[in-house]
């Protein structure tokens, strides 16, 4: 009934297996992965022909994660997975960006790739087993594919590089890095640093490179036995038009590729490819018409690539390592905590840094459990940043994307919860766009959260490079435009600080780079870094000491885990009268960690007082004020330390014994008051006559002049009997 193909190979101390002919037999290809106890099961379905008029390649990766794999029931009233997590989207743009280069040019059939997590064993990340399963998903398929590729996670830890750590050990590495690629280049690059040098990222870049190809073995292995026919694709003729588009458009082209304003160069572009279409009869084929558009862009291409190589002149009239003029401005928005406008060229981003506490923290529900995030960065592309209409709505995949890479950036200087602790939100609003828009949100994030006081350890800035290939020539580009990205072979985003980088993410179109192309554009990237740091320092070089003046104030305390209850109250009634009365916002953790935040000093000590007074004991010998809250014939009870009431014992009420206590006291009346100690009952034992009760001073004792009476200085332990109270024994009488 099966006809199931298996290999099996150590790999990083692990066994990794890849199979197919057992599950989705009816995909053109399946294969089941397993790596530990971690599986997936990685699908390829592709049309058997193009859609008329498509001008792109229209392929989908799904990447899913089911809450069964690590043995829980999904949260909300439905008890079934939602929509993506944010973990499945990037996940599904890694495993896209390194196999979409490597379909033959041309092939336009609908193309679908999905990744199901079945088992997650809490040690190995299925993201790195899901790219190996597609890419051997790919290649048995018979679909023009010119894999396989191969990838894998490298770590640093204790200045040794580490193949696939697990899920614990990436708390103590200094790099998280995922690499993808072929047998002789790398084709993706995707990295979180602590500060690393360039040399140290390039020799991680290779150590993935190289401990990945057995991995790629034994896909080929693999596809030996169980890979399909491949198929016979039909491809356009790509010279079909090629000598007329280039007679009516190639002088108007280069003159609009001369042009430095994008909006202008954008409309003479749409003017040259006006006049193509007029000049050129083609058949009211959808085919033709694509055809017709492709061989134009492949002009544009051309001369866009020919010339940077040839001449070292941009579209721009930049050379190849020139960054575009920088402005960079703070506190521009006058009520937020922080706010920045980074504007290099045509791209801008306005930055806008919000300070927050506990309550504000992000839960994220994950296969590994549920955790709190206390820094997040939201990056949004709105249409009008390009000149176009569109639609308005939740983030997609481009977006969360960016945003993530500028997180990943700017995470690794965060100061520690200890030392700032605040809950961090910051937002991009992406308001020009012509090239590297991601890395302008680096920039502004870093000025946007040294403008709100949060000290980080350096300021972060990013470029983005890029490449222009042509045969054993190439050529590497700082700071791109948007048409440079479009045209050319590389996206490569370098962010860092003077000491090192932070985030690495690398795209290719070709088929792969090499070692050396890896090095020059790492050195090149670093010259651009360390410029863009000096012109975002005329801004703001440092963060400011002080937070800003709508930005909540945090203070902390310890309080004894025993006093947590009391200082919540029944129902939470305690906590929510401090909070209504002083304004302020309080956060207890379970640690006795007590967070106390508001926009005004005395909101917080008005809660950090009623706090104190809860969870401390008052100090014997010391003198309180206090007010007389019940009178009675052997004294007067005294609320003197939060809700804590005393006993003045009529011997104690003033210097000489009056006849009654309402001689000295009234009820509502403040008074000052000595705490002499607590008796063997733990009663609490006031005197009112050694204070003077207008300074609040301690009289002293006359020569002669007996000592009170010794008492204990603390409570004596209550008896618990079981029911919570001190209880005699009874007397049986038989």
């Amino acid at each position: 009934m099966f006809d199931i193909h298996r290999v099996e190979i150590d790999w990083g101390g692990r066994k990794l297996t890849l199979e197919t002919g057992r599950m989705a037999r009816q995909a053109d290809a399946a294969v089941y992965a397993q790596y530990g106890e971690t599986s997936v099961l990685a699908t390829v379905v592709a049309a058997k022909s193009p859609k008329p008029g498509i001008d792109f390649f229209p392929l989908t990766v799904n990447y899913q994660e089911k809450t069964y794999a690590a043995g829980k029931i999904p949260g909300g009233f439905f008890k079934r997975e939602g929509r993506p997590s944010e973990k499945e989207t990037l996940t599904s743009r890694l495993i896209d960006r390194p196999i979409r280069p490597l379909f033959v040019e041309g092939f336009k059939n609908e193309t679908q790739v999905v990744i199901t997590v079945l088992s997650h064993d809490m040690e190995n990340d299925p993201d790195i087993l899901g790219l190996v399963a597609a890419s051997a998903a790919l290649t048995l398929s018979g679909v023009p594919f010119l894999g396989p590729i191969g990838a894998a996670r490298v770590g640093l830890i204790g200045n040794e590089f580490v193949l696939n750590p697990m899920l614990d050990e990436m708390a103590e590495s200094a790099l998280d890095l995922v690499i993808a690629g072929t047998t002789d280049a790398v084709m993706m690059v995707e990295s979180e640093a602590k500060e690393l040098s360039e040399k140290q990222m390039l020799e991680a870049v290779m150590f993935g490179h190289n401990h990945f190809q057995p991995v790629i073995q034994a896909i080929i292995k693999l596809a030996e036995k169980a890979a399909k026919e491949p198929w016979d694709i039909k491809l356009p003729d790509s010279q079909k038009y090629a000598a007329k588009v280039r007679e009516l458009a190639e002088a108007d082209l280069r003159a609009a590729f001369s042009t430095k304003e994008k909006q202008k160069r954008y409309e003479l572009k749409a003017e040259a490819k006006a006049k193509v279409k007029a000049g050129i009869e083609i058949p009211d084929d959808p085919n033709e018409q694509v055809l017709l558009s492709d061989t134009f862009k492949a002009l544009e291409s051309e001369i866009v690539r020919g010339d940077i190589v040839k001449t070292g002149r941009r579209i721009d009239g930049r050379d190849l390592k020139t960054v575009r003029p920088i402005v960079s401005d703070v506190h521009v928005l006058p009520r937020t905590h922080g706010s920045a406008l980074f504007t290099r060229g045509e791209t801008q981003a306005l930055v806008v840094a919000t300070l927050g506490t506990g309550e504000d923290e992000q839960f994220i529900d994950a296969l590994e459990g549920t955790r709190k995030e206390r820094f997040m960065l939201h990056y949004n592309f709105p249409p009008y940043s390009v000149g176009e209409t569109g639609r308005m709505g939740s983030p997609g995949r481009r977006e969360i994307g960016h945003g993530k890479l500028a997180w990943r950036a700017i995470h690794p200087v965060m100061p520690e919860q200890e030392a700032f602790p605040y809950t961090i939100r910051v937002v991009s609003e992406i308001t020009e766009s012509n090239g590297s828009s991601s890395m302008a949100t680096v920039c502004g994030t870093s000025l946007a959260l040294m403008d709100a006081g949060v000290p980080m350890n350096s300021p972060v800035a990013g470029i983005a490079m890029g490449l222009i290939k042509e045969g054993e020539d190439f050529a590497v580009l700082s700071d791109i435009l948007g048409d440079e990205d479009h045209l050319g072979d590389m996206d490569f985003k370098v962010a860092g600080t003077e000491n090192g980088i932070t985030a690495l993410q690398m795209d290719i179109k070709i088929t792969g780079i090499t070692e050396e192309i890896m090095r020059v554009a790492l050195d090149q990237a670093r010259d651009g870094r360390m410029h863009i740091l000096g012109e975002m320092g005329k801004a703001l070089g440092t963060a400011r000491t002080e937070l800003g003046e709508h930005a909540p104030r945090i203070e902390t305390i310890k309080i004894p885990t025993d006093k947590i209850r009391e200082v919540i109250g029944s129902g939470g009634s305690v906590i929510r009268e401090i909070v209504a009365e002083s304004g302020a916002k309080v956060d207890i953790s379970d640690d006795g960690t007590v967070k106390v935040a508001a926009s005004k000093r005395e909101s917080i000590e008005a809660a950090l007082k009623r706090i104190k007074e809860i969870a401390s004991e008052p100090e014997v010998g010391t003198i309180y004020k206090g007010k007389v809250v019940k009178i009675m014939d052997f004294g007067a009870f005294v609320n003197f330390f939060g809700a804590k009431d005393g006993l003045v014992h009529i011997s104690q009420l003033s210097q000489g014994r009056p006849e009654t206590v309402g001689e000295v006291v009234k009820e509502g009346q403040e008074v000052y008051v000595k705490l002499l100690g607590f008796d063997e009952r733990g009663k609490t034992r006031l005197s009112m006559k050694i204070v003077d009760q207008t300074t609040g001073q301690e009289i002293p004792r006359a020569e002669g002049e007996e000592p009170e009476p010794e008492m204990s200085a603390t409570r004596p332990p209550r008896r618990d009997n079981g029911g919570g109270r001190d209880r005699r024994p009874r007397r049986d009488n038989g």
